[in-house]
């Protein structure tokens, strides 16, 4: 990899929604296992049907506290708790039986009003809250980068926010950066999961 990766240090998450039933297919026979769906009503059909086929499911969409249930009992990972309330609702509704649920702290790098998150200021308080809840396992964070015409920068933000919290004594693997116009720029600063629809899916109609 020209970023100086190991290939196998970083997920692709195949963002999925809005996309046919033959386009996640193609995908699978491609490689590609883990797919990510942003609206749930649309996932849980597609979800179902692809029961048998060796996928795992990530939510990357807004996390909306009447939706949690759902989202507890069907996926493997959400990327997108920004509070602890949410995280409290996934813990308590997610299966004893059930493998924990990984979850990803969205933040909200650039304070930006139209985007959910967590400051960065509240992370190392929010980061303890949630690591502790049974039935969760915080696994890293997660950013949708402000769109200033610098990735780098707020990747590298995020990278360094994760050691900070690791500085604390929170165990984290995982950076969840880069999309399909800049997952470059995400990987050399460290993502371990980049969210790719269009490059793998082409433009949604």
């Amino acid at each position: 990899m020209r970023c100086g990766r190991s290939p196998d240090s970083v997920t692709i998450v195949a963002v999925s929604k809005q996309q046919p039933r033959s386009a996640i297919d193609a995908a699978l026979r491609g490689g590609i296992s883990n797919f990510g769906e942003s609206y749930l009503q649309e996932a849980l059909p597609k979800i179902a049907a692809l029961g048998a086929a060796p996928i795992t499911w990530h939510f990357v969409g807004r996390m909306q506290a009447n939706k949690t249930r759902q989202v507890a009992e069907t996926f493997a990972w959400v990327h997108t708790v920004d509070r602890l309330k949410i995280a409290e609702r996934l813990s308590e509704q997610r299966s004893p039986f059930a493998p924990p649920l990984n979850v990803l702290i969205q933040v909200n790098q650039g304070s930006e009003p139209q985007k959910n998150g967590a400051r960065p200021e509240e992370l190392t308080d929010l980061a303890h809250a949630i690591a502790a809840l049974p039935r969760l396992k915080l696994r890293g964070l997660m950013t949708l980068p402000p769109q200033d015409g610098a990735p780098r920068q707020w990747f590298a933000q995020l990278a360094a926010l994760r050691s900070q919290l690791e500085n604390d004594g929170i165990a984290l693997d995982s950076l969840s950066m880069g999309m399909s116009g800049d997952f470059e720029d995400a990987i050399a600063a460290g993502a371990t999961h980049v969210r790719i629809g269009t490059a793998i899916f082409g433009s949604r109609d």
